[in-house]
């Protein structure tokens, strides 16, 4: 599921979302890691409360959405930007439901579904296309955000229905959701089995597996964890996003002056 960098036309210049390359599924699983753990950090290590964590995350956001979409092209410091704050502000969503509203995880991924469901029918109505490689205009971007944050919330709410509420553990919940990647995976490249369709499955899962691996690396060992703590895991792999988002960002402009 990604495009070569040989690939490049105009639509690519202008669109406002990266290529689908093994970088982004790096920098979109670690994400999800980050926000898993940034949020139970921000909400229960600083004392700072799920609501209060939400409210900042949220006006953090907002602000970052509001760079991103002034830019007139793909810029990896603003696209990324997003994703690490929609990927927190999407975990407290379904966090809230489930530890504050007591929704249970079934209904959030059921009523999740739904609405990511009628974000798609609505934006192919508008737009006649659902590509991530036409993100060209302000109308398809706002669709675009609007079903990733979806996304993260309905990824949030299926692992840990499948990780804690059916006991499966981190570990083997990690290995079930790659699993299921991998098939996606194999249906499109070997089967050519609709891109579209593919990526954004493969885009829900990624944030269980990233949230899976990220309880894995930071839980205490009596939990099933390693106990690397949500300190450490969060600091590693937003390190090394920064570095990937770095990297993406002079290979771009060298890509430009060529």
């Amino acid at each position: 599921m990604h495009t070569t960098p040989n690939d490049l036309s105009l639509n690519t210049w202008l669109n406002k979302v990266p290529e689908i390359t093994l970088i982004f599924w790096v920098i979109k699983m670690m994400s999800t890691t980050v926000g898993e753990t940034a949020a139970d950090y921000l909400s229960f290590h600083l004392h700072v409360g799920m609501i209060n964590t939400s409210i900042i995350m949220g006006i953090l956001l907002l602000v970052a959405l509001l760079v991103q979409l002034k830019q007139t092209r793909y810029r990896p410091y603003a696209y990324w930007g997003v994703v690490v704050l929609i990927s927190i502000f999407g975990t407290l969503v379904t966090d809230i439901l489930t530890d504050k509203l007591d929704v249970p995880l079934p209904v959030s991924t059921a009523v999740f579904s739904l609405l990511l469901a009628a974000t798609f029918a609505y934006w192919f109505s508008k737009e006649r296309t659902l590509s991530i490689h036409s993100i060209v205009t302000l109308k398809r971007e706002l669709f675009y955000w609007l079903a990733i944050l979806i996304t993260f919330a309905l990824g949030t709410a299926v692992g840990d229905w499948v990780s804690e509420d059916m006991n499966v553990g981190y570990g083997l919940s990690a290995l079930i959701f790659g699993g299921l990647i991998t098939v996606i995976s194999v249906a499109f490249y070997r089967f050519k089995a609709n891109a579209v369709l593919c990526f954004w499955l493969a885009y829900i899962l990624t944030r269980p597996l990233g949230a899976s691996i990220g309880d894995l690396l930071s839980q205490p060992v009596r939990k099933g964890g390693f106990g690397f703590g949500t300190t450490s895991t969060s600091i590693v792999f937003l390190v090394i996003i920064v570095a990937l988002v770095a990297y993406l960002s002079v290979r771009a402009k060298q890509q430009k002056s060529q």
